[in-house]
């Protein structure tokens, strides 16, 4: 089958999604940045020629060779580009959150549904080794039916706020947190009921709350719990507990191993097993990979823009709780 065309656009962190078409073996036909200076580092980093260096993302949206494109530029630009790129024929893959209101997800998905292409909204978790691997032990029934489920998203944003991550439409709990509202999603299903809190203490430079906690009702009986910390003074994590019938998972995106417990004959869980897994928590190949086998027919597109507008739908929805303090029951007809 013939290498994919791609066009990667945004090179700060995108620059993860250059490296995940590179090794994917794609073809890359072009760089974007507007920042002369990122453009200029990525394209000497891998060897992307000048005449396939652009600042102005316009420029590539009549190129007739480009097939595909990775947007990676801040959450506020995300529909405008999604939805100019996929009027332009290109299949997009588009950074998370899939956008920040409702308005914005309902637009990406209009211009999806119209044009029939692929979009997928980079969900990085998923591919994750320990969170694949938990999604794994969860499908097989090992620790019985899931009764609670919790995650957390722990990043100290101190030195990492500028002016997008500053904006009041880029909530800790959409921009980062949908990482751990979207892996419970992925696990145990959606949210039918949310209730949360938020406090802030910690980034002045922020007008949003800066820890906030998410109680969840699931279908099914599961309940379950988001913790997310923009500011907290620890090491970056997503540690993530699933508890079941007959026993219980403890991982994260930085450990290399995972904590089993599994009941024996005595119905008690008793010695861990200790599963060794992979360090990859932005296993960006992987990611790319999957959208490529989705355009060329090789798997379905399981991250596709309803499925990223769900995970902006709990979100947002935690967010409207901690302000309003009441139960939110998000609405995922899209």
């Amino acid at each position: 089958m013939e290498k994919l065309v791609v066009a990667n656009i945004g090179l700060k962190f995108g620059m993860a999604h250059l490296e995940g078409a590179l090794q994917s073996g794609a073809e890359v036909a072009a760089i974007c940045d507007s920042d002369p200076e990122a453009l200029k580092f990525a394209g000497e980093k891998y060897g992307i020629p000048e005449e396939k260096r652009f600042t102005d993302y316009r420029e590539l949206l009549n190129n007739k060779h480009i097939q595909a494109v990775t947007v990676a530029v801040p959450d506020q630009l995300h529909a405008e580009l999604t939805c100019e790129f996929l009027r332009a024929g290109k299949h997009v893959l588009c950074e998370k959150p899939l956008a920040l209101t409702r308005e914005d997800v309902r637009k990406i998905i209009s211009a999806a549904d119209e044009t029939g292409l692929k979009c997928m909204v980079g969900q990085i978790c998923r591919y994750t080794p320990a969170f694949e691997q938990a999604k794994r032990i969860i499908d097989s029934g090992k620790i019985g039916e899931i009764y609670y489920a919790e995650s957390e998203y722990a990043h100290d944003y101190m030195y990492l706020v500028d002016n997008w991550r500053a904006d009041p439409k880029r909530h800790g709990v959409i921009g980062g947190g949908c990482h751990a509202v979207d892996l419970l999603r992925w696990l145990v299903g959606d949210p039918a009921e949310v209730f949360a809190y938020g406090t802030h203490k910690l980034l002045p430079q922020v007008p949003y709350d800066d820890a906030t906690i998410a109680v969840m009702k699931f279908g099914g009986g599961i309940i379950g719990k988001v913790f997310v910390s923009t500011g907290c003074k620890r090491d970056y994590t997503m540690r993530t507990l699933i508890y079941g019938t007959k026993g219980t998972l403890i991982c994260d995106n930085t450990s290399p191993s995972m904590t089993l417990f599994v009941i024996g004959e005595d119905q008690m869980a008793h010695e861990p097993q200790i599963i060794p897994v992979q360090v990859n928590n932005h296993n960006a190949p992987r990611e790319f990979e999957a959208f490529a086998n989705a355009i060329q027919g090789r798997e379905p597109l399981v991250t596709d823009a309803r499925e990223g507008a769900k995970t902006v739908e709990a979100c947002l929805a935690i967010i409207e709780s901690s302000v309003s303090g009441k139960i939110v029951r998000p609405d995922y007809d899209f």
